[in-house]
């Protein structure tokens, strides 16, 4: 990342946390700013102050909310330190299945705070090896070992993508917008973009999008399968978290195998053939784990005809 350019370009950083950017692609509206209730999954009065990042635990789920609805979630240091804690304490603790990862005010995140960057005393530190520190935005650098859903309402732009890219699946609400917004300012995706987005979507059609910049709008998300799900205005959050519980409710030790090897067939396979070799050495402990178990539910009727519940 070229820090040097951050002050000569502070008046196109600004006007895009001032709404002059993010505006043109929303007409002559802008979203307007509302926080969502985990429980009743529309919006809700109550607020939080002086927490960069809130988290909210619902049985075996975990809630993490980005709360600076005042620049439509942008990420400063603080609050990328505390995405990153509130993601590995979610890995590491055993009565936790799945998080959600949302942001409060009607935006996901509007990707890094470019505005407190530009305005910073000292110089931004950047680890520079991958495999020692966090990304810029916090937990972009993360191998989870469990699931994670993004409940995207808003704009989930820039380094907002790519932690939307993290997760899992995305439920995206049908007025968000998302994009490589920082594009047209010279700001290099480093949080994981250009490695998760062709691997989701495709090399020519996440071309499109970082090349050109250019938004994407619900429904051509999930025609591309950037968004798994797509919900009305306010209910990316309820929505989620009911996914979230219906995937905490499987045998996890077997839902978490067979994501490990999908995960790992995706990224670190270098052959077909040691992507077999993984996918049945993860699995093979499973069966008597829990396919036993299982197989015994299956033949007394639980289950039969295709049911979930």
């Amino acid at each position: 990342m070229a820090l040097k350019r951050f002050r000569t370009l502070t008046p196109a950083f600004q006007a895009i946390y001032q709404g002059q950017t993010f505006g043109k692609y929303q007409g002559t509206t802008s979203i307007p700013a509302k926080s969502y209730s985990v429980s009743a999954g529309g919006e809700n009065e109550k607020t939080v102050t002086g927490q960069t990042v809130v988290s909210e635990r619902k049985g075996c789920v975990l809630t993490v909310a980005i709360n600076r609805p005042e620049v439509r979630n942008a990420v400063n240091q603080e609050t990328a330190r505390r995405l990153l804690e509130e993601l590995q304490a979610f890995d590491s603790d055993p009565d936790l299945n799945v998080a959600v990862l949302h942001g409060k005010g009607g935006n996901f995140c509007a990707g890094y705070d470019l505005k407190t960057l530009a305005n910073q005393k000292s110089p931004l530190k950047l680890e520079q090896d991958v495999t020692k520190g966090p990304g810029p935005m916090g937990p972009s650098r993360l191998q989870l070992s469990k699931p994670l859903i993004a409940a995207v309402s808003g704009f989930a732009v820039a380094g907002g993508l790519e932690l939307a890219l993290l997760a899992d699946l995305r439920v995206v609400e049908e007025s968000a917008v998302m994009g490589v917004f920082c594009r047209r300012f010279g700001v290099p995706l480093i949080d994981g973009g250009t490695v998760r987005l062709p691997r989701l979507i495709g090399l020519s059609r996440a071309l499109d999008l970082i090349l050109t910049g250019r938004p994407i709008g619900a429904q051509e998300a999930l025609a591309y399968g950037l968004a798994n799900r797509v919900v009305p205005d306010g209910q990316a959050l309820q929505e989620a978290v009911q996914l979230a519980e219906q995937i905490s409710a499987f045998p996890q030790q077997c839902l978490r195998a067979d994501r490990s090897s999908a995960m790992f067939s995706c990224y670190d396979a270098p052959t077909f053939t040691q992507a077999m070799q993984y996918e049945f050495e993860h699995g093979v402990p499973v069966i008597q784990a829990e396919a036993i178990t299982g197989a015994s539910r299956f033949t007394s009727g639980d289950g039969r005809g295709g049911r979930f519940s």
